[in-house]
């Protein structure tokens, strides 16, 4: 045809086109292409395998729409046995898929929604296990905190470790102080940072509840930004279909960010938030005009930031810990008895009494778990040995795996209370000098197979070492030969 058009010549054009001039002669004469020249095929090219129990199935899948094609031919199969075989069941799948189509129930439609520049943000977490970051070489399990504007589809992303009021705390107020401006309503999913469930007493939601209740601790997030709280339908998370489809985008040029990079380790969490933060940022100064224009409709951030952690008093037991979230923390044994403050943050926790740190460790995810560390009570067990065997925290006893074979070495010929009562000495000696020091002396012993004794370990730890430095001559340098050379490139 696009020869034709040059001159007009038939055979010419059907030459070049590689065919025969009879065939061009009437694709000019129809003005159609070859595919368009083909007839719809009105027949089957063979019978229709479920002609005799169509009727039947009909009647099925009217009564039951729900009915998918591999049951309806399992109960075809048990019914007629060897009149269908199983290559048929593709066969049913397309007849009943054909039938859905003309006269099958009508299917919810999706509704575009029309967005308005500043009226909502939407947030959601997300999982970012798969991008397989490290921290210092050990494995990163965490979530992102995913903000995002559906007009502009402006978004911020913030490193979390649960779906937890702390953690949507942060994450929006992080995006707000970027962005300076606050919209109208905020919308998450039915998420346990933001809603709860309230039971009746059956454990379901009471009659005429509708949506889950919010949070008292998420109200307070919204009231201090001055944002509105709205949910999604329960199981409808296609109502928060912008922060969904950012969740994808996010985490694909995160993905390419860290290809770029050539390395997935970072030095600390910090420094993972820093790239994220500056992928995040070029992504939307790329949406330009529509950023502006939601920024113009929406007020400024006016307050100040709230704190990132939650604030209990607890009481120090007996056992020289506390208990924070169901787990159990040992605290310095002088505090027992005492009301301390413990700020809750979402990845760490701080123990301040009359106003001091007394103690800041990472925080312990889940229940019944413990953290518990030696020198807050070797003091008591060097006082009291024998409580060592059965002692409950037993196992936090062993900072490292030396110190557990230096425990095992020390039992052999000390069996009983008097091993226990070397290895706390050893321990003691730990929490008095530099545990480190105490491990090389303990792994020099357990490679030379020597006994392990206080005394022996004492003098290895404290034993002075010098190290012989050479005296070094800083070399002469003779610039004559760069001279000569640059007179030689001159020339």
């Amino acid at each position: 045809m696009e020869e034709m058009t040059k001159h007009g010549r038939v055979g010419l054009a059907a030459l070049r086109a590689g065919m025969d001039r009879k065939t061009a002669r009437k694709y000019v004469k129809t003005g159609k292409l070859p595919s368009e020249s083909i007839p719809p095929r009105r027949w089957r090219t063979h019978q229709d395998a479920f002609v005799e129990h169509w009727p039947e199935l009909e009647a099925m899948l009217r009564e039951s729409p729900g009915l998918e094609a591999k049951t309806v031919f399992e109960r075809l199969l048990e019914k007629y046995p060897g009149r269908y075989q199983a290559g048929q069941l593709r066969t049913l799948q397309r007849r009943m898929k054909a039938w859905r189509a003309e006269h099958g129930p009508d299917k919810d439609v999706v509704l575009a929604q029309l967005h308005r520049p500043g009226e909502a943000a939407q947030t959601d977490f997300t999982w970012a296990t798969e991008l397989a970051v490290t921290i210092m070489g050990q494995p990163l399990v965490h979530m992102l905190c995913v903000f995002t504007l559906p007009f502009s589809n402006w978004c911020w992303a913030t490193v979390c470790l649960s779906e937890s009021v702390a953690a949507i705390r942060r994450g929006i107020q992080r995006a707000l102080f970027q962005l300076g401006r606050v919209p109208q309503w905020h919308q998450t999913d039915n998420s346990t940072s933001a809603t709860h469930r309230i039971p009746d007493g059956k454990g379901a939601m009471g009659p005429g509840s509708g949506k889950r209740p919010f949070n008292e601790d998420y109200l307070a997030i919204m009231h201090h930004f001055g944002m509105k709280p709205r949910t999604t339908e329960i199981g409808k998370k296609e109502q928060n279909g912008d922060v969904e489809a950012a969740n994808g985008a996010l985490k694909r040029a995160l993905e390419q960010a860290l290809l770029v990079r050539g390395s997935r380790d970072f030095e600390s969490r910090d420094a993972w938030q820093s790239l994220i933060d500056e992928v995040v940022r070029k992504a939307n100064h790329r949406r330009g005009q529509r950023v502006t224009t939601e920024l113009a409709a929406m007020r400024e951030l006016h307050v100040g930031k709230l704190p990132e952690f939650v604030e209990q008093d607890v009481r120090v037991s007996e056992w020289s810990t506390v208990r924070v979230k169901h787990c159990a923390y040992s605290v310095p044994s002088r505090l027992i008895g005492e009301w301390v403050k413990v700020r809750i943050f979402e990845d760490r926790i701080e123990v301040r009494y009359a106003g001091k740190e007394q103690l800041s460790c990472e925080r312990l995810r889940g229940r019944h778990l413990h953290r518990i560390d030696y020198r807050h009570i070797i003091w008591s067990l060097i006082r009291k040995p024998g409580g060592f065997a059965r002692y409950v925290y037993r196992e936090e006893l062993f900072p490292s795996v030396l110190f557990r074979r230096a425990y095992d070495a020390i039992q052999t010929p000390h069996h009983g209370l008097n091993g226990d009562l070397e290895y706390l000495r050893i321990l003691h000696l730990a929490a008095s000098t530099m545990q480190a020091d105490i491990e090389i002396a303990l792994s020099l012993l357990l490679d030379a197979g020597e006994p392990i004794t206080t005394a022996t370990v004492k003098a290895l730890a404290t034993a002075k070492t010098t190290i012989d430095i050479p005296d070094l001559v800083a070399p002469s340098v003779d610039l004559a030969a760069y001279d000569a050379l640059i007179a030689e490139v001159g020339t």
